[in-house]
């Protein structure tokens, strides 16, 4: 993903450089203590500590521990994004690519559920991360609704509401159904993506495409 993207160009309060070294041990001990406590439960001092650094110098690379739980899940942006761009291509079956685009973000979750349920209460407390979380997710509605408009165009996809109104909806079904995993709620894993493939399908195709 590029470094210019949303995400990565708004997270941090300095240039992003994922090799500094000091802001590699704040975000590592950050997730570390994720592992074992909430994010309200987590303060900046016992992050510093871990991470061998001073105060000063988390806030000199984040502006707020919610801040910070966006840069740590990076990984997790660059995996939605690499996934979304394949997706757009709009190249090859679509059940494919839509069903790989979801399994991306189900595995990029499993990885660190800790910290996607951190992000969860992030962007529930703090107003500049649920901005940062709206920029994202614009971003990718866009990509996707100038796919479906590509797609309609050329007559592989079906007419329907608005791309963008589409588009909007279906990110809408991806962060409720991730946000339900990550919190041990919601169908099988395998199933909820089954079912989720099956919805974009639908919505875009007028067809589930197992006999495409």
């Amino acid at each position: 993903m590029s470094e210019e993207r949303a995400w990565a160009r708004l997270v941090d309060r300095r240039s992003v450089n994922r090799g500094d070294l000091r802001r590699a041990a704040l975000l590592h001990a950050l997730d570390e203590l994720l592992r074992t406590q909430t994010l309200e439960q987590v303060n900046v001092a016992e992050i510093s500590r871990r991470a061998g650094v001073t105060r000063s110098a988390f806030y000199f690379y984040f502006e707020s521990k919610a801040a910070a739980v966006l840069a740590l899940m990076a990984e997790l942006y660059d995996d939605a994004s690499d996934a979304t761009d394949l997706l757009v291509k709009a190249e090859g079956d679509p059940r494919t690519r839509i069903r790989s685009v979801i399994t991306t973000l189900f595995d990029a979750v499993d990885r660190t559920p800790h910290a996607y349920r951190a992000l969860l209460q992030a962007r529930a407390s703090s107003p500049g991360v649920h901005e940062l979380w709206d920029a994202g997710r614009a971003e990718f509605a866009a990509m996707v609704a100038d796919m479906i408009d590509r797609e309609r165009a050329g007559a592989r996809a079906v007419p329907g509401p608005a791309a963008s109104a589409l588009a909007a909806v279906l990110l809408d079904l991806n962060d409720h159904a991730l946000e339900r995993h990550a919190l041990g709620a919601g169908p099988p894993r395998e199933a909820h993506i089954d079912a989720m493939t099956h919805i974009w399908m639908q919505s875009i195709y007028a067809t589930d495409g197992s006999t495409a």
